[in-house]
């Protein structure tokens, strides 16, 4: 098993133990729990197949080189996001990692940082920045499009509750985890670094790709709302497992292959029809 398998397989295991599902007021329920409770499970299949279809997939639309970013989740690291940065190498694509240890949470001067370091590939590279995070590694590189527009090129994100103002929606034992990390709770964490308006689209193309069958975040709070760019693509797995679910990467291939300034949204034509809904929008 790969030091990246590994700690997504860690990742899903942990946010699988079981919590008391208590509603609070007002806030939405999060995944039912026999979907938390198979998290690793799944997870592990989705690696099987991203690492059994490897060959097919060199076979995706090729890329124009431009830099990608991928952001980790929620706990996780630049490993849990190696084999995807693999395959996007070998579609041509130029992607790096985060290069801030493990996601723990918004802290200190991080999102200071995080603006700096794509400002910095955007300026050596000469032209915009694909983003891609997942969980909260997408929260992050939302609030970041906000911030430098221009250096930013699209933004995707993996199961991302940005659709969530106070941790509602999500699996009790991710919000416990997420307040001892941080010091704070999701909506005070929420104020104290700026996130005015998360659901709000960023000002650059989006896409937001979820499952219906997330076991850590309701699919209702990862989904963009209705605007000219963006767009949502429904697909079956994890929450913990999309960076190494294959058709999730069909689809990144697909949005990264757009010429830069003729963004679209995903072509459900031919025999898409059949694997891919129509796109939800967030009331």
């Amino acid at each position: 098993m790969t030091d990246s398998t590994l700690d997504a397989v860690q990742v899903a295991a942990h946010f699988a133990a079981p919590e008391p599902a208590v509603r609070r007021s007002g806030r939405r329920k999060g995944p039912h729990l026999l979907l938390t409770l198979a998290e690793a499970q799944r997870t592990l299949l989705e690696v099987g197949s991203m690492l059994t279809l490897g060959p097919l997939l060199t076979s995706l639309p090729r890329g124009d080189g431009h830099p990608i970013m991928v952001l980790p989740g929620f706990m996780a690291s630049d490993q849990s996001t190696a084999l995807f940065r693999r395959h996007l190498k070998r579609l041509d694509y130029d992607p790096h990692p985060w290069n801030f240890g493990r996601n723990l949470g918004p802290r200190g001067s991080l999102m200071e940082d995080m603006v700096a370091a794509v400002k910095r590939l955007a300026d050596l590279r000469g032209e915009a920045v694909t983003l891609i995070g997942q969980s909260l590694g997408g929260i992050y590189v939302r609030e970041i499009a906000r911030v430098v527009p221009a250096e930013v090129r699209q933004v995707i994100s993996l199961g991302s509750p940005f659709g969530t103002e106070d941790g509602g929606g999500t699996n009790p034992g991710v919000a416990r985890l997420f307040e001892l990390s941080t010091g704070r709770s999701a909506a005070e964490a929420r104020r104290e670094h700026g996130f005015a308006d998360m659901q709000a689209p960023p000002p650059v193309p989006s896409t937001a790709i979820f499952s219906k069958t997330d076991g850590i975040a309701h699919w209702r709070i990862c989904i963009e709302r209705d605007g000219p760019m963006t767009d949502n693509v429904e697909i079956v797995g994890s929450h913990c497992g999309m960076a190494f679910n294959p058709v999730v990467l069909c689809v990144v291939a697909d949005r990264l292959a757009q010429p830069a300034g003729r963004w679209q949204r995903f072509a459900r034509t031919g025999w898409r029809r059949y694997v891919f809904p129509g796109p939800i929008f967030a009331p």
